[in-house]
This record gives structure tokens, sequence and C-alpha cells, in this order.
């Protein structure tokens, strides 16, 4: 498994960009990120094969969120644009999917960082 640290969480008001950062001890190659708002369960918002140009979305965020790695520096990020107060969560970082499921389902991954606040205030 890989050690994964998340940061650039805020607060913004809504309409607003936030840039997500998350770095990965070693190679991995499957990463994603998941948000979890206060009495919900944790949901998908984006995630990608490291060696393909594939990614996968939520519906929610299609259009407003957009995945991406950087190889060479084993991170993950996640730019988020047209910030809603719904999308304001604990933000996590994920790593190494399991197959048999959709690559947005938080119970296929074994690695996970600790999170980062995202705040969208209206």
């Amino acid at each position: 498994r890989v050690h994964l640290v998340e940061s650039g969480g805020g607060s913004v008001q809504a309409g607003g960009s936030l840039r997500l950062s998350c770095a990965a001890s070693g190679y991995t190659g499957s990463m994603g990120w998941f948000r979890q708002a206060p009495g919900k369960e944790r949901e998908g918002v984006a995630a990608l094969y490291t060696g393909a140009n594939s990614p996968y979305y939520a519906d929610s965020v299609k259009g407003r969120f957009t995945i991406s790695h950087d190889n060479a520096k084993n991170t993950l990020y996640l730019q988020m644009n047209r910030l809603k107060p719904e999308d304001t969560a604990m933000y996590y970082c994920a790593a190494d999917f399991r197959t048999g499921g959709s690559i947005l389902s938080a119970g296929l991954y074994d690695s996970w960082g600790q999170g980062t606040q995202v705040t969208v205030s209206s």
C-alpha cells in the first residue's frame, strides 16, 4: 500500500475554485477522490488509472471538476471549478483500487489519505 497526503482544501464562496493535491509515497496504478459530508456516506467524485487517459466522474461534478495525475511526481490533482455549497465535505484521496466493481466505489480501495476539508459558502 502507498502512503497518501492530501492538501489544498479550504473555504471558498460559491462559484469559486480550489485545487486539491494528493502526494503518493510510490507508484500506484489507480487513484481517486472521494468525499464525505456529515451524516452521509462517502461517495466517489473522480478516479483514474494512472497509466490511461480516461478519467471517471460522478454525475454531480461532471463539467466542473477535473482529475489529473503527474506520473513523475506520483501526485493526483482535483481541480474544482464552479463550486457549490453542496460540494462541502471532507475530501479524501484513495489508491490501490481492487477490481470487481466501479472505480468510484469507496469500498474497493486499500489506501486512504487523512482527508482535507472543503467548505463552500453561498
